[in-house]
């Protein structure tokens, strides 16, 4: 297999030692994959099934597939990053672990079977359509970053047909939006478990919010302490350098 095409290149996931495809055409993944990746709970065991939506060049795929031995099955919409996703994956030689599909997130219930996973994860388009402007004028980026074939109602939806009781969703969002994640959580049927804040740095707003929820959960949320992603000295913390790149 030809793994790289065109103006793409092979990138470092340090701290699981495996490699992604990605191009500066369409879009490399952000700190938010990562985050989300690290926050989900999923089952750990190759009996337990695991669905990624949204899942873009495949980056959190591969990332849980350093912390579970779960079948991973990520779908995502646009042709080019599915196919960038499952070359990374042939690349890791992960194709017994992971599968990516080419398909639209609403049609992932009737594609995949409803109730049917373990955990479900989810990095959604954060903006509305109409916040589309004439800047956003790559087409990868536009559909990946606003809600033009995807709501949050939407993804939400998919994520709670898609899990077993007691199943496991996680998101990450804007947290201008949390009260949306939430309402819409409960809406169908996803109770809100855990929720953790990360802020640019001290002293500064949230510019990122995690959430998990549990399919027909009992009421009773977590707040976890909150994550800083820079220090005084705009270096990562810790805790983020640790996320990137290992234990050092």
């Amino acid at each position: 297999m030809e793994f790289l095409q065109g103006d793409e290149r092979l990138d470092y996931l340090l701290a699981e030692n495996l490699r992604i495809i990605q191009s500066p055409s369409v879009f490399s993944f952000s700190l938010d994959a990562v985050l989300l990746a690290k926050f989900a709970g999923i089952p750990l065991s190759a009996r337990g099934k695991i669905v990624d939506l949204c899942a873009g060049n495949g980056v959190i795929p591969l990332f849980l597939s350093a912390r579970s031995k779960a079948h991973i099955t990520a779908v995502e919409l646009q042709p080019r990053l599915a196919n960038m996703a499952q070359r990374s994956v042939a690349y890791n030689e992960l194709t017994e672990q992971i599968t990516i599909i080419e398909g639209d997130v609403n049609d992932a219930p009737a594609m995949l079977g409803v109730e049917k996973y373990d955990a479900v994860t989810c990095n959604p388009p954060y903006f509305l359509a109409h916040e589309l402007t004439e800047k956003h004028s790559n087409e990868h980026h536009a559909i990946a970053r606003h809600e033009l074939h995807l709501t949050l109602e939407q993804a939400i939806m998919a994520s709670s047909r898609l899990l077993k009781q007691g199943g496991k969703a996680s998101f990450v969002h804007r947290p201008g939006r949390m009260l949306d994640i939430v309402t819409l959580m409960r809406k169908y049927r996803l109770e809100p478990k855990r929720i953790q804040l990360v802020y640019p740095k001290q002293g500064k707003e949230a510019n990122t919010i995690l959430v998990e929820g549990i399919k027909d959960g009992k009421p009773d949320v977590k707040v976890l302490p909150p994550l800083y992603v820079y220090d005084d000295n705009n270096e990562y913390t810790k805790e983020i350098a640790e996320l990137l790149y290992g234990k050092q």
